[in-house]
């Protein structure tokens, strides 16, 4: 799996929005049979999807399927089933909810959006994420936020407020257990470029790997948080070397010393910086 640095939510249901998201340099494109689409509109939503994947894309497109609970996840997947690259699960709870998807795919691969209800943030601290299909875990604030009863998932200075901070953590740590790729929130002001940069750069700090976008405008601003600067490039290269130089004895750099944690680093380091 190429790891990717932003996903780019688009609409389902315009045709418009699809074709102009093929110019928007993202990694990945979320197609949106959930949210973005209105009751009446889905089934218009899925041919207009199936038909945009009928032609080939500069980056891989996935397809937001509606929640398995609503009964119309299942029409989702047939109309896009052999032609999307992979299926955006949301309101997931579980490596249940993951098993039941992929007898509808074919073993698909998934990203599951798994902290939009408190039964999932519960799932993500007591259980193993870990599944043959999912290739990664993302999270979001709004749907939980309703589930819970919140007013605001932020406070007056734009932070996300502690159970929102403990899902975000959550979700963090089943994803480097299970092996996949974290995957950040969306930043919903999209005019506000430099507050996405620099929750996006914080995010990358503590190890996520990409994060949500809902505008084309996003996308630049992830891309720079999550690409590795060549001064980090340079250390890592120069952990690598000394570490193998080393034989599996005392390694040494800059006076200190380094173990398999930092080789590990470095090395996660380098495939970031390659994927970008």
């Amino acid at each position: 799996m190429r790891l990717k640095r932003s996903y780019l939510f688009v609409p389902g249901d315009s045709a418009r929005k699809m074709k102009k998201a093929m110019d928007s340099g993202a990694d990945a494109l979320i197609l949106d049979l959930e949210d973005a689409v209105a009751p009446g509109a889905k089934e218009a939503a899925r041919a207009a999807v199936a038909g945009f994947l009928s032609a080939p894309a500069p980056m891989p497109r996935y397809v937001r399927v509606n929640a398995l609970d609503t009964g119309l996840a299942e029409a989702d997947v047939a109309a896009v089933r052999g032609r999307a690259d992979g299926y955006v699960l949301p309101k997931c709870e579980g490596p249940a909810d993951l098993a039941d998807l992929s007898r509808l795919t074919g073993d698909a691969p998934v990203v599951a959006i798994a902290t939009e209800t408190v039964s999932a943030v519960r799932s993500l601290l007591s259980r193993d994420w870990t599944h043959p299909t999912l290739e990664g875990l993302a999270w979001g604030g709004e749907d939980l936020a309703a589930d819970l009863g919140a007013s605001s998932n932020r406070d007056a200075q734009g932070r996300y407020r502690t159970p929102f901070r403990l899902a975000r953590d959550a979700m963090l740590f089943a994803a480097k257990e299970a092996g996949v790729a974290a995957i950040d929130a969306v930043f919903t002001d999209f005019r506000d470029a430099r507050g996405l940069e620099a929750e996006a750069m914080e995010a990358e700090a503590v190890g996520f790997t990409g994060k949500l976008a809902i505008h084309p405008a996003q996308i630049a601003p992830i891309h720079r948080a999550f690409t590795p600067g060549e001064d980090r490039v340079a250390w890592a290269r120069r952990v690598v070397a000394a570490v193998t130089a080393a034989e599996g004895g005392v390694a040494t750099l800059d006076g200190q010393m380094l173990d398999r944690p930092h080789l590990r680093q470095a090395r996660l380091l380098l495939e970031r910086a390659k994927a970008g």
